[in-house]
C-alpha cells in the first residue's frame, strides 16, 4: 500500500472541511490550523492534526506542519502580505517535499466589469483593499512556487454556499432580503464542487495555474432567494431596491462589483464535471429534494 499523504490546511474552515471529507480514507493524513485552542481540541477529536496559528509567525504545536505534502491556504492576507507565506519563509528550509499548494483567492480580484464576462486572462481591477490584498498574495505565492519548483495553483472562488450556509437558512430564519439591483448578477459555487475541483487539481497538478471556481449560471440575488422560498413553501419577501436595503458596510461592498465569471478552464484542464452547475440544483440538494 502506498504511504499516506498529508494535507495541511492553513485555516481549517468550510472549504477545507469539504476537501478533507472528499479525500478521506487511509491514504491521507489531515492537519490544519485554527485561531483558538478550543477549536483545535474539537478537530483532534475528529482525527485531524490541529494547531493554533496566530497569523503573526507562531504555530502551536510548532511541528504540526511537519510531513505535509499537500497544502491548502485559506487564511486571508493582511495589509502586510500573506501571513502563511511569512511563516513558511522562516520555518521551512526545504520546501521540495511539498507536492501541491492551493491558494484560495476570490473572483473579487476582477473588480467591477460592468456585468461583462471574465475568465482567467481578464485584467485584474480590484476595488476594495480586501481584493487588492488578494492580488498581492496571489502574486507572492505564484512567485514563491516558481522560485522553489513547487506546484502552486491559485483558485479564485465565487460566492460559497452549501449545507448550513445558503439562502435556505436565511429564508427559514426570516432574514433573507430580495434586493433588486437591475442587471447585477453574482457568480457562486457549492462547497462540494470546490472540493471536487481541488481534488481534481491534486490528481493533475499544474504549477502556476490560475482557475476560476464557480458554477455555470451567474444569477441575481433576488432570484436565488425567491427559489429558496419556493423550496421552503414560504411566500417570498417583497423586493427591496438596493438603495433601501439594510446591509452592513461589508455586505454592501460586495454589491460594488458586477461581473459574470467563466469556469471553462476547470472543465478543460482538470476534467471537472460540476455536481451543482447552478443554484437550483445546489439548493435542491441542500433541501434534500
Amino acid at each position: 500500500m502506498a504511504s499516506a499523504r498529508k494535507l495541511f490546511c492553513f485555516g481549517f474552515g468550510y472549504s477545507a472541511r469539504a476537501l478533507a471529507s472528499r479525500l478521506g480514507g487511509p491514504l491521507w493524513r489531515i492537519g490544519g490550523t485554527c485561531r483558538r485552542a478550543r477549536q483545535c481540541a474539537l478537530l483532534r477529536k475528529l482525527g485531524i492534526e490541529s494547531a493554533v496559528f496566530d497569523g503573526e509567525g507562531s504555530m502551536s504545536p510548532s511541528d504540526a506542519f511537519d510531513g505535509a505534502s499537500h497544502v491548502l491556504l485559506s487564511v486571508p492576507p493582511d495589509a502586510n502580505g500573506d501571513p502563511v507565506l511569512r511563516w513558511l519563509r522562516h520555518n521551512m528550509a526545504d520546501p521540495n517535499s511539498i507536492k501541491w499548494v492551493a491558494y484560495l483567492s476570490t473572483t473579487g480580484v476582477y473588480g467591477d466589469q460592468g456585468g461583462a464576462w471574465v475568465d482567467e486572462t481578464s485584467p485584474l481591477r480590484p476595488t476594495s483593499d480586501r481584493a487588492k490584498n488578494r492580488v498581492t498574495a496571489e502574486d507572492a505565492w505564484l512567485g514563491w512556487g516558481a522560485r522553489h519548483g513547487v506546484a502552486v495553483q491559485v483558485f479564485r472562488l465565487a460566492g460559497i454556499y452549501g449545507p448550513g450556509r445558503s439562502a435556505l437558512e436565511r429564508v427559514r430564519q426570516g432574514t433573507a432580503q430580495r434586493i433588486r439591483k437591475p442587471g447585477h448578477l453574482f457568480s457562486r459555487i457549492h462547497v462540494d464542487d470546490i472540493a471536487n475541483v481541488l481534488a481534481a487539481s491534486i490528481a493533475r497538478p499544474q504549477a502556476g495555474a490560475v482557475y476560476n471556481v464557480c458554477d455555470d449560471e451567474p444569477a441575481a440575488s433576488s432570484d436565488v432567494v425567491a427559489y429558496a422560498c419556493t423550496l421552503c413553501s414560504i411566500t417570498p419577501p417583497p423586493e427591496i431596491p438596493f438603495a433601501e436595503a439594510e446591509l452592513s458596510p461589508a455586505a454592501r461592498s460586495f454589491w460594488t462589483d458586477n461581473r459574470r465569471v467563466r469556469n471553462d478552464l476547470i472543465k478543460r484542464q482538470l476534467g471537472v464535471e460540476l455536481a451543482f452547475p447552478n443554484y437550483r440544483t445546489g439548493l435542491r440538494s441542500i433541501a434534500g429534494l
